[in-house]
């Protein structure tokens, strides 16, 4: 039974390594107040939290991301108690950092989803008990390597720790002409003939027979030529079946989904099969689709009476700041032994001239405050905050809130083509419904 009426705030990324300050300043105490007010408060956690209780993977979401169990009581302080683990770093630290990650978690006492130590524990809905009822997150990802999905349990061998995968097909459409040169090119670079090896053995199935694939890509002759995406039939089953089973179990159901996915080359836009993917869940039952992952602002659609973020963009942004980094990082920027984190952020944004740290859309974002009444949305706000774009990074990745009415003008923006109208008010954004 849906709750009569139930209050949530979300937010997109929260990717901390540091300390609050102490004592906490007027922006933590603005944005605390809005946080605080609602039964529901939702965050990304971006961050693996342990002391290396793990290795370095071979390779990481894009910074191998660690901090101090300690800053989950910054999470709290917050006022936070529903978080998401599935994300593009949910692995940074190998398994150990997974496990480790877990269980300050579970000793700071927050209800968490998205990964664990099989695909029956990463996928599986966890319960938030608040004083306007039960409610349900599902957690997944659509960005992550192949080797971070967990394995299935079975009767004669254990799962494998993981993310909750929402894996998704592209295939290229193009001309019939194109598709004789693309594949006279085949032919002539052997480019598919591992592939071709692989069918022939068995260690690979091949694709249908009106598809083509050319290396990693699938390409196929249509009418409208461009990129086509879709969401796993497996994984939308089982996140469906989750729904399902915690609609049962709960007043309200909240997919949280890790997407940097986007479409052409438009990061603010969401890729098809995330479109899809969202309006599958909140088909099957889900009360709202918590989008995250792009570090930037996405629509907001609202699909038969529920909320549909495509991403909340950065709430905590402090990447530049982790405290130490493997090898592998120095390695790519040609960093010598000596090199330490500060050289090493430096080389990457070209001394802060290039990369997220000089794109102000990351810096500015929105929180969502919202009330279900029977099962519907019955109110939205965007509040604007800021992270302190301009900044030293050492300064900067804090929220706090904003009287720049800009961001909720992108957003509005941004929303339009989903048929969602946002009027700004007093500093407010106001979902017409």
């Amino acid at each position: 039974m849906a709750a009569l009426d139930m209050s949530f705030v979300a937010t997109g990324d929260s990717f901390i390594t540091c300390r609050l300050p102490s004592p906490k300043g007027d922006g933590f105490h603005g944005v605390h107040a809005i946080i605080r007010q609602a039964d529901v408060r939702f965050t990304n956690l971006e961050v693996t939290v342990h002391d290396f209780e793990g290795p370095p993977f071979a390779f990481s979401g894009g910074t191998w991301s660690i901090a101090p169990p300690a800053v989950l009581q910054d999470i709290a302080a917050y006022g936070f108690n529903l978080l998401n683990i599935a994300n593009n770093h949910t692995l940074d630290y190998s398994y150990g950092g997974l496990e480790a990650t877990e269980r300050y978690l579970k000793e700071y006492d927050f209800v968490y989803a998205g990964a664990g130590a099989n695909m029956a524990r990463a996928s599986e809905p966890r319960y938030l008990s608040t004083p306007a009822g039960r409610v349900a997150l599902i957690a997944a990802t659509s960005t992550y390597y192949e080797a971070w999905i967990a394995g299935e349990q079975r009767n004669d061998i254990a799962g494998r720790p993981g993310v909750n995968p929402l894996r998704h097909s592209a295939l290229h459409m193009i001309t019939a002409k194109q598709m004789k040169h693309l594949r006279e090119i085949a032919r002539d670079t052997d480019i598919n003939a591992m592939n071709n090896l692989n069918y022939r053995e068995g260690f690979a199935v091949p694709p249908p027979a009106h598809q083509f694939q050319f290396g990693k890509h699938l390409f196929a002759v249509g009418d409208n030529v461009g990129k086509v995406t879709k969401p796993h039939p497996k994984d939308m089953q089982r996140i469906i079946a989750a729904i399902s089973q915690a609609r049962r179990q709960a007043a309200e159901v909240l997919v949280s989904i890790h997407s940097h996915e986007f479409k052409g080359e438009d990061k603010s836009q969401p890729a098809d099969f995330l479109v899809e993917f969202a309006r599958e869940c909140i088909d099957a039952g889900a009360s709202a689709v918590l989008g995250h992952g792009p570090h930037i602002l996405r629509a907001v659609e609202i699909y038969r009476g529920r909320p549909i973020f495509y991403s909340l963009g950065n709430f905590i942004f402090q990447t530049d700041l982790v405290s130490h980094l493997p090898a592998d990082f120095y390695d790519k920027y040609d960093l010598g032994p000596l090199a330490n984190t500060a050289d090493a952020f430096d080389a990457r944004s070209k001394n802060n001239s290039i990369g997220l740290g000089v794109n102000p859309h990351v810096w500015e974002s929105v929180l969502a405050s919202w009330k279900m009444k029977d099962g519907k949305l019955a109110e939205l706000y965007f509040h604007p905050i800021s992270l302190g774009f301009g900044l030293p990074r050492h300064r900067r990745g804090w929220p706090e809130l904003s009287n720049d009415t800009g961001v909720l003008q992108r957003l509005a923006q941004l929303s339009e083509p989903f048929g969602t109208e946002i009027k700004i008010e007093a500093n407010v954004g106001k979902v017409a419904l």
